[in-house]
């Protein structure tokens, strides 16, 4: 069985949060979504829900246990497009020479010498 401690899992890693409840985040609070709305395309924790389900009868909702049905959640989306080397940029760009994607920023640094040889897509 493997052990370890969350220090060693690199801090860019654990920036990624659950589903986080969309009426909750409009107050500047954060809590856990339960149910994701389809139909409203929004996540609702359990209070919120309450809420919803009065004032949409005919919504469809998932809950938890049909997490898989659930679209991916802008926390996720917002980290999976961040550059790894420049924190503070967006992949935007692919490297055809080393097939991967990259920031402004790598294509001026690490990249700036294939600029001449190799095209970058954006």
């Amino acid at each position: 069985m493997a052990t370890g401690s969350l220090s060693s899992v690199p801090k860019r890693l654990r920036m990624v949060e659950d589903f986080s409840c969309t009426r909750c985040l409009e107050q500047n609070l954060t809590e856990s979504a339960d149910i994701y709305c389809e139909k409203c395309e929004g996540f609702y924790c359990k209070k919120c829900v309450i809420l919803h389900s009065q004032f949409h009868t005919k919504h469809m909702t998932c809950g938890r246990e049909d997490i898989k049905k659930w679209p991916v959640s802008k926390a996720v989306e917002d980290f999976l497009r961040k550059c790894e080397v420049h924190e503070d940029e967006t992949l935007t760009q692919f490297c055809h020479y080393h097939s991967q994607l990259c920031c402004s920023a790598c294509v001026g640094t690490i990249h700036r010498y294939l600029t001449h040889l190799y095209s970058f897509s954006y």
